[in-house]
């Protein structure tokens, strides 16, 4: 999928590029499979700001999509390749055999007109899903579910893989898009094949507009507030950070600090993200 690019008519226009959307064929999503969105614009149940920097933008409808692909064993249709304006990636439309409607990830290659499938009985094709025990070694795979049954959790972003690396015992290794090396149950079902928009991290919005309509607000540089509102702040004229490492609002380390202390799925994790790093 090329980028597009265009002519500098305006200064934001010309650092400004966007999709191409040559592999959307359909423009109206299907109705059955909409949702009504509320925007929460970063606030938790009550009313208090979680995450920073969100509100706003176009209104959105939300697309019900089949993480779990548990119709096993029923051929489906892709009828249309969508736009989803919650996710990076694209949908496909997928029409059952029964003459059931459901919204899949598109994966890159995956063409209007192709047959898909889900379940151990599965072809070994893009866009069908099986369980990591009957996939073979080495290939990519998206749509990745932690628990047998609760769905893909894992690898869902526009252009995103993991490769299947080994299985031992019961349970399969998987290489993140991050490096990572985790453990997953072979029981669990993954879906053949990268995820589709593979240049969606390539856009450049071009102006602050943009980041409007797609809910993000503006953020404040540290060093241009006060010593009470951040460690950054302060100083006359334009002060470094000075102080050992950057801090985050609240005093505490960024760029780089760990904050993970889930230690009960320690043990999944067989390499760490990033170089060098053990256990």
């Amino acid at each position: 999928m090329p980028v597009k690019v265009y002519k500098p008519t305006t200064p934001s226009r010309r650092a400004m590029t966007s999709a191409s959307f040559e592999e959307i064929t359909k423009t109206r999503p299907e109705k059955s499979l909409l949702r009504p969105l509320k925007s929460n614009a970063g606030r938790n149940f009550r009313g208090k700001v979680t995450v920073r920097h969100r509100g706003g933008g176009s209104k959105r409808m939300y697309r019900l999509i089949d993480f779990k692909r548990d119709k096993v064993g029923v051929p489906a249709r892709v009828e249309a390749v969508e736009y989803d304006p919650n996710r990076s990636a694209y949908i496909a439309l997928l029409v059952y055999a029964d003459g059931e409607r459901r919204y899949i990830l598109a994966p890159e290659g995956l063409a209007v007109g192709a047959t898909v499938m889900s379940g151990a009985g599965a072809e070994f094709s893009v866009g069908n899903a099986l369980p990591l025990g009957d996939i073979p070694l080495g290939t990519v795979v998206h749509n990745v579910e932690l628990y047998p049954g609760r769905g893909g959790q894992l690898v869902r972003a526009a252009g995103v893989g993991a490769q299947l690396m080994a299985k031992e015992g019961s349970y399969a290794q998987l290489r993140m898009p991050s490096g990572e090396v985790r453990l997953v149950l072979l029981t669990c079902m993954a879906t053949i094949g990268s995820v589709g928009n593979s240049e969606h991290g390539n856009i450049k919005l071009g102006k602050a507009g943009r980041s409007r309509w797609l809910r993000r607000r503006p953020t404040t540089r540290g060093s241009a507030m006060t010593p009470r509102d951040h460690p950054h702040g302060g100083g006359e004229g334009k002060a470094p950070v000075g102080m050992p490492g950057p801090k985050t609002p609240w005093g505490k380390p960024t760029l780089g600090y760990r904050t993970r202390s889930n230690k009960q799925t320690d043990r999944f994790i067989v390499r760490r993200r990033g170089k060098g790093r053990g256990r």
